[in-house]
């Protein structure tokens, strides 16, 4: 690695003082830490997030607000969140391996918004609001494109609202490597229906319409199979063809139906 400066915020205000154009914040470090190990990012300062208050779990009713620097352990093990959105503590348990899991944030990665990361499909999927120190952003609003959100350069995530669904879930085919999503479907039930998938579209997490209006009419798993999931702007690497990650978007759609039955 290379020289660098290493300091601990205290409030986000502190931390938009701390922070300037050549750093960067640092949350759980599951991405930022290997890219600069790897000479991919060369930050002059690390503003550390760890002393904001940002963490922790309210149940509001019709809510879960999550803080940005929840770990993921803590949103798999929460009761809260078990009993609220069930689907978002069983997507939360598959993310990585147990290092990850334990020193990770929900907020890193909505913000880091990887390609083939669990949380933006629940985020995007449940119609989730991201809070930051200066406005509320809609989900369908917040993924710009691959590692792209609409977050400001002095903006922090401070919290995450998930809306509670009649019925959700999430099912990933992952790289048996990374524990990456090759594919992730997040599927979840409420006024209407919404269908978000990761690891397999070229900008990024996206929602699929043909899928949604299709369990619109007939949320069952079968009603899938009429749908046509294009390859066009899917993914094509060395892992998998995009036609072969069209297939597990259907595949993944039709488990994540039969999970929320």
């Amino acid at each position: 690695m290379y020289q660098t400066k290493y300091v601990r915020a205290t409030d986000t205000n502190d931390a938009v003082t701390k922070l300037n154009d050549e750093g960067k914040l640092l949350a759980g470090g599951m991405t930022l830490i290997p890219t600069m190990k790897q000479r991919l990012a060369s930050p002059k300062t690390l503003v550390d997030l760890a002393d904001c208050g940002l963490a922790g779990i309210e149940d509001l009713g019709n809510n879960l607000r999550i803080g940005a620097m929840t770990r993921h352990v803590d949103v798999e093990t929460s009761n809260s969140v078990m009993e609220g959105i069930p689907a978002l503590a069983a997507l939360a348990a598959k993310i990585g391996d147990r290092q990850v899991r334990n020193r990770g944030t929900i907020g890193g990665s909505i913000a880091n918004n990887d390609p083939s990361a669990c949380y933006p499909s629940a985020v995007l999927a449940l119609d989730a609001t991201i809070h930051t120190n200066s406005r509320d952003i809609a989900a369908d609003d917040f993924f710009v494109g691959m590692f792209e959100t609409a977050l400001e350069e002095d903006e922090i995530i401070t919290a995450i609202s998930f809306p509670k669904p009649s019925a959700a879930a999430y099912s990933k085919f992952p790289n048996p490597a990374s524990r990456y999503a090759m594919v992730g479907v997040f599927v979840a039930k409420g006024d209407t229906v919404r269908v978000a998938v990761t690891g397999a579209g070229e900008d990024g997490v996206f929602r699929h319409e043909g899928l949604e209006t299709a369990l619109v009419r007939s949320f069952a798993p079968e009603a899938i199979e009429a749908v046509t999931v294009s390859s066009d702007e899917l993914i094509s690497d060395i892992h998998a063809p995009g036609d072969y990650r069209a297939h597990l978007v259907k595949e993944m759609t039709k488990r994540a139906v039969a999970a929320c039955s």
